[in-house]
């Protein structure tokens, strides 16, 4: 069984090219962030068209969650209990379903801004949400996994440089300890090859030749409980989905499992 996450920023601009690897990379579920988009624009028929159905948690222009799934999607939940919102909204940043054998929650958490911005304060409110939804999946004996943007570098090896963010969001001790604390839920993280380069970075900033000089981040990240981990078969960065005219700023995390 082949699953994957992808923040694909933007399904409308990316739906070519999302189709096009759901086709070529024999993906059976998949979890989506960005995808900017209202859940009644979401390309549901073109999915449907290609054997997948879709669980979307979507509002319009920013943010946005989904699973796509080949296997079926069933018990879907939408948000956090206890999501602490920001601004007086809660904004759609996590989805849960059962696919198959797999229990798998597609999360796109807050980017916390700055250090002493209230975004950031909400971001580490929002970890803790996240930790208290997942805390009875994470130790079940079903293969369970919390995948998605996490907008946070578990450690130094996963920057291109730790000195070009100092100071800054991403790789601050408290966002490093937000991930620790949900690990000890029972989750472990499915780090992934990198294909190229020494490290598996999934995430290149658009600007500044990022991509092409390797200057980027392992934000995109896979927690899973043991009964997952065992089943791991490879893992890796699909650096190619990068490249190119119309490419998200991220790459795809895949994952094969035996189960």
């Amino acid at each position: 069984m082949r699953i994957a996450t992808w923040n694909v920023n933007s399904i409308t601009a990316r739906l070519p090219r999302l189709l096009a690897w759901l086709e070529s990379s024999g993906t059976d579920v998949l979890c989506l962030q960005e995808a900017k988009v209202a859940e009644d624009q979401f390309p549901t028929e073109q999915l449907r068209e290609l054997g997948y159905e879709a669980a979307v948690h979507a509002t319009g222009r920013w943010n946005g969650v989904a699973v796509l799934s080949r296997v079926g999607i069933e018990d879907v939940v939408k948000g956090l209990p206890g999501d602490p919102g920001f601004e007086g909204s809660v904004e759609p940043r996590a989805i849960s379903a059962t696919c198959g054998p797999l229990r798998v929650w597609s999360v796109y958490v807050p980017n916390g801004r700055e250090v002493d911005h209230p975004h950031y304060a909400y971001k580490l409110q929002w970890f803790e949400a996240l930790k208290a939804a997942v805390a009875g999946d994470a130790s079940g004996s079903r293969p369970f996994a919390v995948m998605g943007d996490y907008n946070v570098a578990p450690t130094d090896d996963d920057v291109h440089d730790r000195a070009a963010f100092e100071g800054s969001t991403h790789v601050t001790p408290a966002e490093r300890a937000a991930l620790a604390s949900l690990r000890e839920t029972g989750l472990s993280d499915v780090v992934p090859r990198p294909l190229k380069y020494e490290h598996p970075f999934t995430y290149w900033d658009y600007r500044q030749l990022c991509f092409p000089k390797n200057r980027g981040m392992r934000i995109d990240l896979v927690y899973a409980n043991q009964p997952f981990t065992k089943a791991v078969k490879d893992a890796y960065v699909d650096r190619e989905e990068r490249k190119g005219k119309g490419a998200s700023d991220h790459a795809p995390v895949v994952v094969d499992l035996d189960v």
